[in-house]
């Protein structure tokens, strides 16, 4: 099995769409996500001028990915997390590690004085990430309202 993690490119947003639409239909998301859309989201994304990704190839198949955006603040550069994904048939065996650390170190090399992420508050996705160091925020929260 080769196994390889190179940058995300446009060519494969309809293989990020399907992925994407899997892993967030599923545990601990359960949101509906259509393929056709999770491709425009991932679309937009990567069209950022600002767009950072990589993905995780198995055997030349695209099996995750991990994209983010960084943006300027008054103390530096930080990078949000907006999604890692991996197809439900490749979970658990250490892509979402390989790709979250690939991209941190990547980051740091890059500058950045911090990242960020929003994720799911129950179930395995905290102790995930608190293992890289990530924590709850304590001086901001995300608000939201309907329209």
């Amino acid at each position: 099995m080769s196994n390889a993690i190179r940058p995300t490119t446009l060519d494969h947003v309809k293989v990020y769409g399907k992925i994407y639409a899997a892993a967030f239909s599923g545990e601990p998301w359960n949101d509906p996500w259509q393929a056709s859309d999770a491709v425009v989201h991932v679309t937009e994304l990567l069209e950022s001028k600002q767009a950072y990704g990589l993905e995780y190839v198995v055997d030349g198949q695209v099996a995750g990915f991990i994209i983010g955006t960084s943006m300027l603040f008054h103390y530096g550069r930080t990078f949000e997390i907006n999604d890692l994904a991996v197809d439900p048939a490749y979970q658990r065996q250490g892509i979402g590690r390989k790709l979250l650390e690939h991209c941190l170190s990547d980051i740091k090399a890059q500058g950045m004085v911090g990242v960020h992420l929003i994720t799911a508050g129950e179930g395995r996705l905290p102790a995930f990430y608190e293992q890289y160091g990530f924590k709850k925020e304590q001086r901001v929260m995300l608000m939201g309202r309907e329209m």
